[in-house]
């Protein structure tokens, strides 16, 4: 983390692992509509997230049974991030684990008081600020606590609008005795950002690579929404039915994330850990809607505006036992969800006669909605058990084995539709319930010799149903109306899967080195096709499997001290088990790559540290990505470099640690597909749903200590 722009997301740091790809339309990774994160094929929806213990779940824009972590915490504050490339542990509280779990720890506060303060600055007019205040330790039981505020705004690099977000982080820790310690921890996060136009395979070829929202010229977008004027267009596009000139698009969100942690050792053999916890997520998602005019004002376009809410509470509790040479953990996990997700319509002015919806940023008052599209509201209550039991026989051999059993389930849907607009006489309304009561997870490891280690694990993984609205994603209540949901519902199954991996390890102090090779068989995977347009789409959703084999190998070199050379590469090949039938009919899809995912990655690391200074340059290839599943489109792979120095300048008065930090972004400039399918995928062709990578930018941060 040391090594990028402070206030990069956290996801985007974890990409330099083999099996990992992340993109993004920033620098920084902290578009959440235009980044994504995969781990060995699994999308971000399908792994297990933590935060300090609180399940976050679904990583996706607009999620409603999750939290991004970058809404949840200030990067800086992260101290510790843990990735687990394999099944994921059944210990790890989550509804959405299917391969891989992400787990992230915040800094506690430091034992003697003071601060940091640091100020970055960087290209299209970005900046950063982060204050930190320790209090250090309070009093003979060694009470601590800090505060923290961020506030940043990156400027957009195609178009008008900023991305801006300010947060704040509060922990307090107060440790019991010598090795007990409760802990609380707490977030205020608000954001307000511009979204990147998505673009299309026919727009990218006709209107070139820069083509951007038309704010903030009201004037031309009334114009062509009122038809007075044409834009560039093409055949392609217009049978794509692509919207490429929309007046704009953003999030405003503010969420709120607080916790507490009880780590008690009751004996010198058991300890119990808890964590108590609640989230709540208010969003506001907007399109520029040429289809639809102002009902009041007269203007040619409206604004439609997804607005979605949801609130978590939950605990964790567990016992860990040491007996002999075993250590036995169980545990549950409960969670209350409260989802809503509503569709409305607002006015945009007439020319001249007032100003715009969006004169500041992505708003959240707007007046009257003249029209809603629909209403949905669920209740999801998620169960988990877990018993698992750690062995050692001997000194250089563990072996694990244990369960976890889960029930998930979901009540509710719309509560309102607009048969005009959804085209349907009822939406989806009805409970699904995934259970399972034995999803088993074993695995081992053996130092065979000094340095060098084998492992092995493998474990059944189940997800539950996925809780979204009319027309957006891979969920039973997103299909067009409840005679379709009532048909799937008793056919329908929820996704499980089989994940298997074994491995090397050679670790000594100049050479580290892993080779890890990976078997997944899906089954049950909801599959969504999206058709129509970006600010009404239509999503189809079918069952599908697939299978995945894969290879990863990193190699570190320090061969001296202060420089490291570290390589990876990996190679994924993931295909759909069977085809896919939809109202248009068959497509073969069976033994077809998997949508988004690189096939093939390599990464590289030269970094070298020299008394205050520390230089490091890095690499990236990603593989040609298939776009729609019968893979008769796809983007062609691209290479990614970065560079930074950072200079640690000593102290200055009351001024430690003083640091001076540049880096730059795309190095060489390179034009490159980031994100695919936020708007979903198209069974064969073409679909708006493509987002365009940053170009080269340049970022400068100055901090200290005090």
């Amino acid at each position: 983390m040391a090594q990028f722009t402070p206030g990069t997301s956290v996801l985007k740091a974890v990409d330099r692992l083999p099996g990992v790809s992340f993109s993004s339309t920033d620098p920084l990774g902290i578009d959440t509509w235009g980044s994504s994160i995969y781990v060995r094929g699994f999308f971000m929806d399908q792994i297990g997230v933590t935060l300090d213990g609180i399940p976050l779940n679904d990583q996706t824009y607009e999620s409603n049974n999750g939290l991004n972590v970058i809404q949840a915490s200030i990067s800086d504050d992260i101290e510790r991030s843990v990735l687990s490339e394999g099944p994921g542990g059944v210990d790890v509280p989550s509804t959405s684990t299917l391969g891989a779990t992400l787990q992230f720890e915040t800094s506690d506060p430091k034992d003697k008081a003071g601060g940091k303060i640091s100020q970055g600055f960087g290209s299209y007019s970005s900046y950063r600020t982060y204050i930190r205040a320790d209090t250090g330790k309070l009093n003979a039981s060694g009470t601590k606590a800090y505060v923290a505020y961020s506030r940043s705004q990156e400027g957009k690099w195609m178009g008008g609008g900023d991305q801006f977000q300010q947060q704040v982080d509060a922990k307090i820790v107060q440790p019991i005795g010598h090795d007990s310690v409760i802990k609380a921890f707490f977030n205020w996060s608000d954001m307000q950002e511009w979204g990147y136009q998505d673009t299309s395979l026919a727009m990218l070829k006709t209107l070139g690579w820069r083509v951007p929202h038309l704010y903030p010229n009201y004037g031309l977008a009334t114009a062509y929404a009122a038809g007075e004027v044409s834009l560039p267009t093409s055949d392609a596009i217009e049978a794509n039915g692509d919207e490429p000139y929309l007046y704009d698009g953003g999030q405003a969100e503010v969420d709120y994330t607080g916790g507490l942690n009880l780590d008690l050792v009751l004996t010198d053999r058991l300890r119990w850990r808890s964590t108590i916890y609640g989230t709540s997520q208010t969003g506001y998602y907007t399109y520029s809607d040429y289809e639809t005019p102002s009902a009041d004002t007269g203007a040619p376009f409206s604004e439609e505006v997804w607005q979605n809410r949801q609130e978590r509470y939950g605990f964790t509790t567990s016992l860990n036992y040491h007996i002999a040479h075993h250590t036995i953990d169980t545990g549950v996990w409960f969670e209350n969800n409260n989802q809503q997700a509503d569709l409305f319509w607002y006015n945009e002015p007439l020319l001249g006669t007032g100003a715009p919806l969006k004169t500041v940023g992505p708003y959240n008052t707007y007046g009257k909605a003249f029209m809603q599209g629909y209403g949905f509201v669920w209740h999801t209550n998620n169960f988990t058990y877990h018993l698992e039991d750690t062995w050692r026989p001997l000194e250089n051999v563990r072996i694990s084995a244990g369960f976890k059993s889960m029930i998930s389930t979901t009540a509710g849907g719309a509560n309102y539709n607009n048969s005009d607009y959804t085209g349907a006489d009822a939406l989806p309304n009805g409970s699904m319930t995934a259970s399972a009561a034995f999803l088993p997870h074993v695995g081992g490891s053996w130092h065979f010799l000094s340095h060098h280690e084998l492992y092995f694990d493998l474990a059944e993984n189940m997800r539950s149903y996925q809780v979204l609205p009319n027309g957006v994603g891979n969920s039973l209540w997103s299909v067009q109306d409840q005679e379709t949901f009532q048909q799937l519902r008793h056919t329908v199954k929820p996704e499980r899967d089989w994940v298997y991996a074994v491995g090397y390890r050679y670790t000594d102090k100049y050479v580290q080195a892993s080779l890890a090779g990976y078997h997944a068989d899906a089954s049950h995977r909801l599959q969504s096709a999206t058709e129509g347009t970006i600010t009404n789409p239509v999503s189809s959703v079918t069952q599908t499997s697939v299978h995945t084999n894969g290879v990863d190998a990193s190699l570190t070199l320090t061969p001296f001290k202060g420089l490291t050379l570290y390589n990876s590469v990996s190679y994924n090949h993931s295909t759909y088990g069977g085809n896919i039938t939809t109202a248009d009919g068959i497509y073969y899809t069976k033994g077809k790559k998997v949508v988004n995912y690189p096939q093939f990655m390599y990464k590289a690391n030269l970094s070298y540290r020299w008394k205050g200074l520390e230089t490091h340059f890095d690499v990236h290839y990603y593989s040609k990505r298939y776009f729609s599943y019968t893979n008769d489109t796809s983007v062609p792979g691209y290479w990614l470099a970065s560079a930074g120095a950072r200079y640690n300048a000593g102290n200055w008065g009351l001024a430690k640690n003083i640091t001076f930090d540049f880096n730059v972004y795309n190095l060489f400039n390179s034009k490159y597909i980031s994100m695919m399918g936020e708007n979903g995928n198209p069974m064969s062709g073409d679909y708006q749903s493509l987002e365009r990578g940053s170009p080269r930018q340049f970022f400068g941060t100055v901090s200290t200590e005090f």
